[in-house]
Formats: structure tokens, C-alpha cells, sequence
């Protein structure tokens, strides 16, 4: 009896210290959890004017008897904030529209992809305001597909349609550089949600991004399955200066 009353005791200590310990670390967890959620943040809608320079990718083009592409030199983006006191880190992806031209059956199709990271500073102590320099980097692709009508789907016959001889090609230059700029938001606050431990801070941002874009490196163009026409190849750089309008709905939380 006196072996099974001091196992028992025994039993009923430890519990209590794993108990306890237990009771400790979720102390700590829920306190570094309520700090680590003290930031901001928005998911945002970009619209960037960046002018292109595609001459000497027209100028072959043109040599092939194929009509030039009008770039669109606007891109739009979707974005999202990360705000750490006043570290405000910003990543997106974007395009720009599709530009098309054609002659003699044959139609070109010309547009860019984007996808984005910055790091930048808030100089601002106005919580209604952000205002803050910002350095990033920029990979990209440009896209040239090419459509040959007159020879695609010019028979009935399946067998002599897999080896039809056609131009119909689809091109890709991959891209590099740097974003070197600043960027100012208005911050309109919306009417905050009140939770257990926590309070999030509502806002719609709106805003500009102004700067200039370091094209550092531009590929030669390259056929899908990854081959490199060497000679006659465009590969001009498109660096830029460049102006977005910003639109977001954002939010802070704080303890």
C-alpha cells in the first residue's frame, strides 16, 4: 500500500512539473506570437508606364518581311506589403498587354512578364503617410510568338498535318535588373476590428512608385525547347524610367 501511495505521489509530482512547464512555454509561444504579429501589410493593384525599346527586334522583323509590333509599355501588377516598424518590403507579378500585327496571313504577337522584389525604408512619422526610398530586383520575360496562317491547318488529313511545314514559332528572352526609386502612400483608415487579443487596423493605401529601371541583363532570344539562334540575334537592353499608381486594401494589427 505505502509502495502504491508514494508511486502514485510520485506520478502526481512529475505531472505537475510537465504541467507546469507545458503552462510556461505556451506563455512564451503566445508572447512571441503577439509580438511576431505586431506588422501591417496590403494587397495592392499596380499600374506601371515604363516605355520599351524593341527596335532592333522590329528591324529583324522587318527584314523577314514581317510588319513591326507597337509595344504597350504599360504594365499592371498585382503586389502585396510587408510592414515591419518602418522596413516596408514589397513584392508583385505583372504583364503588359498582348501587341499583334499581321500581314499576309502570318501574325505576330509581342508582350512581357514580370515578377518583382523591394526592400525600402519609411522616412515618414506621420502614421498617414508612408514615404520611403527603395532598392529591388526584377526578372522578366518577353514572349514573340509567331502564327502562320497560311500553312496551319491547311489539310484535312492528320498524317500530313504533323509534318506540315510551317513559321509558326514561339520565342522567350529572359531578362534581369534592377529597380533603384521611392514610393509615397496615403494611408485612409477604415473603421478597425476589434479581436480577442488584438486589434487590426483597416486602411486603403493609395499611392505612387517613381524610378528607374536597370535593365543589366538582357538574353538572346530562345526557341522553347531551350535552343539559341546565335547570329542575327536582338538582344537590346529596355532600362527605363518608370511611374506606378498604387491602390491597395491594407491592414495593421496591433496588440
Amino acid at each position: 500500500m505505502k509502495k502504491l501511495i508514494s508511486t502514485l505521489l510520485l506520478i502526481t509530482a512529475l505531472l505537475g512539473t510537465v504541467t507546469l512547464k507545458a503552462q510556461t512555454d505556451t506563455v512564451k509561444t503566445r508572447s512571441w506570437f503577439m509580438h511576431a504579429h505586431d506588422f501591417a501589410g496590403a494587397a495592392q493593384i499596380q499600374l506601371t508606364y515604363r516605355k520599351g525599346n524593341i527596335s532592333q527586334l522590329n528591324q529583324v522583323l522587318n527584314n523577314n518581311g514581317i510588319r513591326s509590333i507597337n509595344q504597350y509599355d504599360l504594365w499592371i501588377d498585382a503586389s502585396m506589403s510587408h510592414i515591419h516598424h518602418n522596413w516596408l518590403m514589397e513584392d508583385g507579378i505583372g504583364f503588359t498587354p498582348v501587341a499583334k500585327s499581321s500581314l499576309n496571313n502570318l501574325d505576330v504577337k509581342y508582350n512581357q512578364y514580370q515578377a518583382y522584389f523591394r526592400l525600402g525604408y519609411n522616412v515618414s512619422q506621420n502614421s498617414n503617410f508612408r514615404l520611403y526610398p527603395f532598392a529591388g530586383i526584377n526578372l522578366s520575360a518577353a514572349i514573340l510568338n509567331i502564327e502562320d496562317k497560311n500553312r496551319l491547318q491547311s489539310t484535312s488529313n492528320f498524317s500530313d498535318e504533323l509534318l506540315n511545314s510551317t513559321s509558326s514559332k514561339t520565342f522567350y528572352q529572359p531578362n534581369f535588373g534592377i529597380d533603384l526609386g521611392a514610393g509615397f502612400d496615403y494611408v485612409i483608415k477604415l473603421k478597425p476590428k476589434q479581436m480577442e487579443c488584438f486589434t487590426i487596423q483597416r486602411n486603403i493605401p493609395i499611392g505612387i512608385r517613381a524610378g528607374y529601371y536597370f535593365n543589366t541583363y538582357a538574353s538572346d532570344w530562345r526557341l522553347y525547347h531551350n535552343y539559341t539562334p546565335e547570329a542575327n540575334n536582338p538582344n537590346q537592353k529596355q532600362s527605363a524610367v518608370f511611374l506606378t499608381f498604387n491602390i491597395g486594401l491594407g491592414y495593421e494589427v496591433k496588440k
